[in-house]
């Protein structure tokens, strides 16, 4: 969300709750975001799980985790079970969407987001947002295979890198998760993160030769 964006729903939420949301973000803590949902397409998508970790300076607070579950949407069938394996009796005790996104809200406020394919989140959750709440979400983004890849990029222009998750991390030395459910994809995309912004690369040719 650009400037022009931010000030407008400023002012078209004047006397909101959420008015402040649309302020100058602090940029001194992120929260890093992932989402499970019904299909890989964001324009049919339902949400099922959220989940989200905040990254204070270099520390990622895995000890004071988001995650919830909603309702099963009805969109929910045998295909999209395949890409989560969350199964319609798992999400008996889920909650409702517009629940889920204001405990969300009260979580990250307007803290910047990171993520890894963090566009597609967030345009499921914005889509989310307006349909429940009346506005979208006002955080800034931050791509972590964006700055993986740019890194790479400027010590070894046009070379081929593998920008899956799994890859990144175990090029990074960071732990690879067994199980990809939202909170722990959230996790490794922190650890990315902070590894990138705040400590060295390793050996920058090793998985590319």
């Amino acid at each position: 969300m650009n400037w022009l964006q931010r000030k407008y729903w400023h002012y078209k939420l004047k006397g909101s709750p959420y008015q402040s949301l649309f302020c100058t973000p602090d940029k001194t803590e992120y929260v890093s975001l992932d989402c499970e949902t019904t299909s890989l397409d964001p324009n049919r998508a339902e949400l099922v799980t959220i989940a989200a970790t905040k990254i204070i300076d270099n520390r990622i607070i895995t000890s004071q985790p988001f995650e919830v579950r909603l309702r099963a949407p009805q969109s929910l069938d045998s295909g999209s079970v395949k890409i989560h394996r969350i199964r319609h009796q798992d999400l008996v005790d889920g909650i409702s969407e517009k629940e889920a996104l204001l405990e969300l809200l009260d979580f990250i406020s307007n803290r910047p987001l990171v993520g890894y394919h963090i566009r597609y989140d967030k345009k499921i959750l914005d889509l989310a947002c307006l349909r429940q709440l009346g506005f979208p979400l006002p955080n800034p983004l931050i791509e972590v295979s964006q700055i993986y890849h740019d890194k790479l990029e400027r010590h070894l222009p046009n070379a081929y890198f593998d920008l899956s998750l799994d890859a990144i991390c175990k090029h990074l030395e960071l732990p690879i998760q067994d199980k990809h459910d939202a909170l722990q994809d959230a996790i490794s995309a922190a650890l990315v993160f902070v590894r990138l912004t705040k400590g060295d690369l390793p050996n920058l040719t090793a998985p590319y030769t």
